[in-house]
Order: C-alpha cells, then structure tokens, then sequence
C-alpha cells in the first residue's frame, strides 16, 4: 500500500436524508442555557438569514458493524434496556435494512448533520460479505451515506494491500471480480488509520484525519485504532505496519488540525470501554461523570488533550455515553453503540461560529435502538438479495443438525466446547497422539440458532451458519508442550495482556479446571485442580495441543503458545467444524448443546 494517504473519492450525493429520532436517553452532558440560539439563525433579507452565533450539528455514530447485513441471530441481535421501573427487557436490533431507515430518519431535521464510525466495519463478517471479502459491505456503508470511519483491528485481517483496495476500488487480486461487468468501486468514505504507519516511510498508511464541512461550519476527525492491533490480529495481517501510541498520535494531529485553523474536533477511536451495566441505555454517569465504566478508553480518554471535544470509541462491543474529564478537567463526552448495527449513537455539538470551537457545555448524547419495527429500506433489500443470490449455492449447504440453541455466552460457552471437541476430533485425524484442543474466545463470533434462518428447516447448521460462528479461515495447528508450559498457558488466561479482562480459552472434551476469580494473577488458575482425562497434568511430560493458526502464533497474549515445537498445519478451522457436525449429527439424531461445565467458575 502506498504510504501516501490517497484521496477518497466522494459520488456526488442526489439524496440527504436528515433527521432526530426518540429513544431512551443516556445524557452525557446536560444542555446548558447558550447566549444566543442554537439554531441557524440571524438578520439579512428574507430567504437569506445570516447564520447565527450557535449552530447545532447532528454527529450519528456506530462502531463494530463486522459485515453484519442482515439481522444477527440469537443474542448477538438484542440489547438490553433498562425499563423505568428498574427491571430490564431485551429488544431485537439491527440488520442494515433498519439501520438505514433510522439514520435517514434521524437526519431528516437536521440540515448540519454528518455521520461517523469507530472501526471493525468489515472483518469476521457472516458469509454474504466475508465471502466476496467484505465488499457488500463497502457498499452498504456508501448507502448508509457514512461520511468518514477510523480502521479497527479487524480491517487488518487481510492485511494493508487489501484494505487499500477496499478504500480504492479494483476487483480482488485472487478471485477477481464478483458480478460480470461491474469493477468493485471502493468506499465512497476516507478510512482513517492516524497511528498505522508503513514501517518503511514511517507515514499513515491512509489518511489520518479528515474535516467535514458545511456553511462556514468545519469539524475535524481523526482515526485511530488500539495500539495492540498487532496483538489481536494475525502476523500476516499486520505485516510491514507499526502501531503507534493513540493519546500521542491523536494529540499530535489535533494541534496539526489547529494549525489548519479547524478547532473542533473529534476522536475516532478503535478501543473501548466496560460500563458496569450490560443495558444500553444505563447512566454510566451515575453518580458522577464516568464513574460507571472502566477499561482502556478511560485512561485515554484522560490524556487526550482537551482541543478534541468528543471521542467516538469502540472494539469492546458495548454500549455507552459517558462524559470523562479532559486533562483540564472538563468532562467530554465518550460514546460507542454496541455492535452489528443493533445501536447508533445521536451526539449535538454546539458549533460557535465565533471561535469556531465546540461549546462543550452544551453537548449531549445517547444510544438508540435500531429496532425491526420501521420498514425496511428497499436499497438495501436489493442489495442484500443481490449478495445472498450469488452466496446461495455455498451458503445454503446443510453441515449438521442440532437439537437446541447452542449459545456463545458466558465464561465458558456451549459453542466453545463444540469448536475445541471438533478440533480435538479433527486434531487426532491428523495425529492420533493429539490430547487437547484450545479454542480463543474471540474467534467465536456468533452462537448456532435452532430455529430456521431461511428455509432450512430448524435444526439445520447451514455452511452460512458456521461460517459466521468462525469466519477467520485460520488453520488447525498441532504443537508439541511440556506439561509446565500447558499450565503456563492457562494462566497466561489471567495474566500479562489479559489480566485485567481475562481471556478464557474455550477446552476440548477431558481438559477441566477451576478458574478463581476471587483472587488475583495467576493464582486465579488453580494450578492442582487442572485435569486431563481425570490425571494431573505432569510438568514433564510432552502434550500434542490442537489451536488455531492464530493461537498458534501468540495470538490474543498467549505468548507460550507462539513456542510450541512439532507443528503441523492442518485444514482450516471451519471445514473442522463441518466434518465433526457431520459426522456427529443427522436429522434424526441432531446434536445437544454441550453443558460447559468443563471449567469450574468461583465468584
């Protein structure tokens, strides 16, 4: 990819949809009394008012949508709202048919209106845009009309080269071009990556910031993604790329933006935060600003400088609106909506055109549901028809029947101990020797539904299916490890990277053990209770572990398992999957969920 930031190119729009929505608010600052009106007013002739001192501009963000075209099933297309009396319900979101509906409708009143994204809108996508490497969603993003995006880890599993076509345009290098006739054109909206630089020139990969203007009014943005990209995405995928620090690099381009006489700013910022209620619309400002989240965002959120008046943030996949205080002490709104377009974020930025800054007492934001109710957006049907037509004869392949909903929540999860005994199973075909298999959790991007997505029948596993459960195409990897090192594995779960949000892996069939979170470091593994087929581990004994390639470069901060010896490569870790369904299931004796009870979890 050329070092030199390329020029996005922008279609010209015959359409602008603006607009204010109603939902539940989660207000992360208080709309002050302003001098004068927000509204664009002033005197001047009839039909030709002088804009007015305050101008409110309508900032629609969301983050983490991951190619998700279509609803996604089970949990991973819900939220939890926090009802008036204090109980909580759960409402199906999301599917770019609805969002779409709601960010026109959101934009409707609102001529100063630009719509933002925190990252991971592409990569460990479900089959109809993982399939054609995400360019579906290329273009469903340019439907949504989003003006602008910061690079998330995962638009770097493919590596920068393909990123680079995804903003560019051209047809894939290996597969070509999807649809006879029609070159794939690329993203209509800059791709931000300020803090990924080729190590060669040491400049951004693309562009570092852009401004959106209108009337007089500019707004900077600038897009980061986590320092520890390189930590959560495979070797290959960031080979040749250093990631800088974000609070430096975000600071160093809001004084450059300053230079260039544009003062209000705001962070696109791939890493998120913990707030301490799983339910959207919970005041993570209860009691004071910021006091009900945690996670990386808050320290960065502190050290931004306070020339950036909001941050648009995401990765962890949840859901806020907060205010955290600058270094000066001012609180500053942080929002991020979920993911899998099942929320957007509505912040107002009160715009002085006088020093042209952001008056920062009068910003307010909060969460709204991309509910199922509206209609549909046609466009988007069609373009989803379009994708589905052309996956249908991969997709819709029947790889394995289960009895019941076979869920990806919890510490340990019912599709984690499927995805580790498959590649056990798959492991020992390749090497009988094979004792265990380790699975990540973050590889598990979706759980297996009973009930039928289209016409399958319920209890049918559809190659779709699976390959949104695991859309990575990492291989299956046997190693070689002395019983010491196993253990060291397992505490790494809790130690180093993975210490303050520990990292379960997901274990095979025989491995159990009991994890003690009521303690702190490593000793939350007890290391005596750790039990392969009923034996103690022994330190100096030699075991053949099965992980995928990304476990097996040391991947996720598993630094051990980057040490292995013996390696062998496999198939990838999806047609593992496929053949243990197969060979486990039928129509007639489907599959039950397993009981994930092969770690024992103290509180």
């Amino acid at each position: 990819m050329s070092a030199t930031p390329h020029p996005y190119r922008r279609r010209r729009r015959t359409t602008r949809f603006l607009a204010v929505t109603a939902g539940v608010a989660t207000v992360g600052a208080l709309v002050a009394a302003m001098p004068a009106s927000a509204g664009e007013t002033g005197k001047g002739k009839p039909g030709h008012a002088k804009p007015g001192r305050y101008q409110d501009v309508q900032l629609l963000s969301f983050n983490d949508l991951h190619g998700n075209l279509e609803p996604p099933a089970g949990s991973s297309g819900r939220v939890t709202e926090i009802q008036h009396d204090g109980t909580t319900k759960t409402i199906d979101a999301g599917g770019v048919e609805y969002l779409a509906t709601h960010l026109r409708q959101a934009r409707k009143a609102n001529k100063y209106s630009v719509t933002a994204a925190g990252g991971d809108m592409v990569g460990a996508s479900p089959l109809i845009s993982g399939l054609f490497h995400d360019e579906p969603t290329i273009e469903a993003l340019n439907k949504l009309d989003l003006d602008v995006t910061s690079v998330g880890n995962h638009e770097f599993d493919e590596g920068a080269k393909e990123l680079g076509r995804l903003q560019k345009g051209g047809c894939h290098p290996t597969d070509g071009c999807y649809v006879k006739g029609e070159k794939f054109k690329g993203a209509d909206f800059p791709y931000l990556a300020a803090n990924v630089l080729d190590e060669k020139t040491k400049k951004p990969v693309l562009k570092p910031y852009w401004v959106w203007k209108r009337n007089g009014v500019k707004v900077g943005f600038i897009g980061v993604t986590l320092e520890d990209t390189p930590g959560v995405v495979s070797a290959e995928g960031v080979k040749g790329l250093k990631f800088k620090d974000e609070v430096e690099t975000i600071n160093k381009y809001a004084k450059e933006l300053e230079k260039q006489g544009v003062k209000s700013v705001v962070a696109l910022i791939h890493e998120g935060g913990l707030p301490a209620s799983a339910a959207y619309n919970y005041d993570c400002d209860s009691p004071g600003g910021g006091d009900g989240i945690s996670g990386p965002i808050v320290d960065i959120a502190k050290n931004i400088t306070p020339k950036v008046d909001a941050l648009v943030t995401g990765h962890t996949h949840a859901a806020y609106a907060c205010t955290i205080d600058d270094p000066s002490g001012k609180p500053r709104t942080v929002t991020s909506a979920a993911s899998f377009g099942r929320l957007y974020t509505d912040t107002t930025l009160t715009y002085d055109r006088w020093t042209g800054d952001i008056a920062r007492t009068a910003v307010a934001s909060a969460n709204h549901v991309v509910t199922r109710t509206v209609p549909k957006a046609p466009d988007m049907t069609e373009l989803i028809t379009k994708w589905n037509t052309l996956a249908a004869p991969i997709g819709n392949k029947a790889i394995g029947y289960i009895s019941g909903d076979i869920s990806n929540v919890g510490t340990e999860s019912p599709i984690g101990d499927l995805i580790a005994d498959a590649q056990l199973a798959y492991g020992k075909e390749l090497d009988a020797e094979t004792d265990l298999a380790l699975m990540n959790p973050g590889g598990i991007r979706a759980p297996l539904t009973y009930a039928a997505k289209g016409t399958e029948g319920d209890g049918v596993v559809t190659y779709a299916e699976g390959f949104t459960v695991q859309p990575f195409a990492n291989t299956v990897n046997l190693q070689d490890f002395t019983g010491t090192q196993l253990v060291q594995v397992l505490k790494e779960q809790v130690t180093g990277v993975n210490a303050t949000v520990p990292k379960v892996l997901q274990v095979s069939s025989g491995l159990t053990y009991t994890l003690d979170l009521t303690k702190t470091g490593a000793d939350r593994v007890v290391t005596d209770s750790i039990r392969l087929n009923g034996a103690a581990i022994d330190p100096a004994a030699t075991y053949r572990v099965a992980t995928n390639s990304f476990l097996a470069g040391g991947g996720d901060g598993f630094t051990t398992l980057g040490q292995g010896t013996g390696d062998l490569v496999g198939d990838d870790d999806l047609a593992a999957l496929e053949k243990y369904l197969l060979a486990n299931s039928s129509a007639t004796k489907p599959i039950a969920p397993p009981a994930a009870d092969r770690i024992t979890i103290v509180k």
